[in-house]
């Protein structure tokens, strides 16, 4: 074992263990968070300790509980919308997304072609900008500083394609139930484009600084490891997944938005380490470039909404210049599209894993039930697991390459 924790590895017994029933001397509780800068957000974590090594860790989370389920049972469905921006708030555009497509899936709607494209690239820019900030904190937290200011540089880049898409850098609502907000403004595939192109070096730039830095590989290398079983049975998805070597991607295993039509590899590691978590996400980035290069040199002409005039709101020039469709959008807007009775789960590749709704509805405008499979909050159940037979200073690294958000556990 190397690393901090290989420093005492003699002495230690295998990690991932219980050690709260073994003997040693005297113990000492220590709060880490929820005001830390390394647990990401407000996250607690009680550990036990013997000396510098974690006995027992227990994950205390819903200091940010804002009851986004029981919100959404309480809005048109449309309404709701601007509430997935808060869940992993650093993509909300793939939470537009898939919400969307979960109220699609219980309408019976597919949205036409350019939607699909358009909201391919929006999914894809959202995963490379969430991963860059999830690889420079997990450098950041390592002791890399540099990494976390490079990161940032190109995500700013793709913050103003954001901005100039949607009208907001960080809460984009840009979905909508059956299409879009609006279409793509002038010049902007033009631009994007050129930031995909400039991209590559920089993904090889940020492997460059970190793969081969003697530091962070004996802070990373064969800590925090995660078997496949252990994966599987703690509910992780993602990344987290694919870096203990099972090969499960929603883009390819149930394809959605027309995937199936890209060409793009599963990444998959081997050790689940936490090295491993930092490769796979690395390459995943580079995979996302080449889906962006793809979709936006196919984006096809034609509608970005479905064509359900009794439940999608009109243009708004004909809502000002003609009775039928105000009368349509005022109703739309006041009772909401009229979905039918029914249930329906979608789940979406996330950043960050598996996001799902589950929507129960008893029709018209509000669903009578809605559930969120939050990714984060399955890559947290896990820490009691995996910490313990760690030093302390490994339960950063850990944390950090786990990439989790609050605003999603805290649903």
């Amino acid at each position: 074992m190397t690393g901090p924790a290989g420093l005492l590895a003699e002495k230690l017994p295998p990690t991932g263990e219980d050690l709260s029933d073994a003997p040693a001397g005297e113990r000492l509780l220590v709060n880490l968070g929820p005001s830390h800068p390394s647990t990401h957000g407000v996250l607690q974590i009680l550990l036990e300790l013997d000396g510098e090594t974690v006995v027992k860790a227990d994950p205390v989370i819903g200091y940010l509980h804002r009851g986004d389920e029981k919100i959404a049972e309480n809005m048109q469905y449309n309404q709701f919308i601007p509430y997935t921006d808060r869940l992993d708030y650093l993509a909300p555009l793939a939470n537009n997304v898939a919400y969307a497509c979960a109220v699609e899936k219980l309408m019976g709607w597919t949205v036409p072609p350019r939607c699909q494209v358009i909201r391919v690239i929006c999914c894809e820019l959202a995963r490379i900008s969430s991963h860059l900030l999830g690889l420079g904190a997990f450098a950041m937290d390592c002791g890399a500083i540099s990494v976390f200011l490079y990161v940032f540089t190109e995500r700013e880049k793709i913050y103003s394609l954001i901005e100039e898409l949607t009208g907001a850098r960080f809460t984009t609502t840009y979905t909508r139930v059956g299409g879009l907000a609006r279409d793509l403004p002038p010049g902007w595939v033009e631009r994007a484009q050129a930031f995909v192109e400039q991209f590559g070096e920089k993904i090889d730039e940020l492997d460059k600084l970190l793969c081969r830095n003697r530091i962070f590989v004996d802070r990373t290398k064969d800590v925090g490891v995660i078997s496949p079983d252990d994966a599987i049975d703690y509910g992780l998805t993602g990344p987290n997944l694919r870096a203990s070597g099972v090969e499960l991607d929603l883009r390819k295993k149930t394809p959605y938005l027309g995937y199936d039509q890209y060409e793009f590899d599963v990444v998959v590691g081997s050790a689940g380490d936490c090295y491993d978590r930092f490769v796979v996400r690395v390459e995943e980035m580079r995979q996302s470039r080449r889906i962006l290069q793809q979709a936006l040199s196919r984006i096809p002409s034609g509608p970005i909404c479905v064509d359900d005039a009794r439940n999608y709101d009109p243009e708004k020039s004909a809502v000002l210049t003609k009775m039928e469709e105000l009368i349509q959008h005022f109703m739309i807007v006041t009772e909401g599209i009229s979905a039918p009775p029914g249930e329906v789960y979608f789940g979406a590749e996330n950043p960050k894993g598996e996001l799902g709704f589950y929507i129960l509805s008893k029709g018209g405008g509000v669903p009578y039930r809605l559930k969120i499979r939050a990714p984060s909050f399955m890559s947290l159940s896990i820490l009691p697991k995996v910490l313990p037979g760690h030093l302390v200073a490994d339960v950063v690294a850990i944390l950090g390459s786990l990439d989790f958000v609050m605003g999603e556990c805290d649903r």
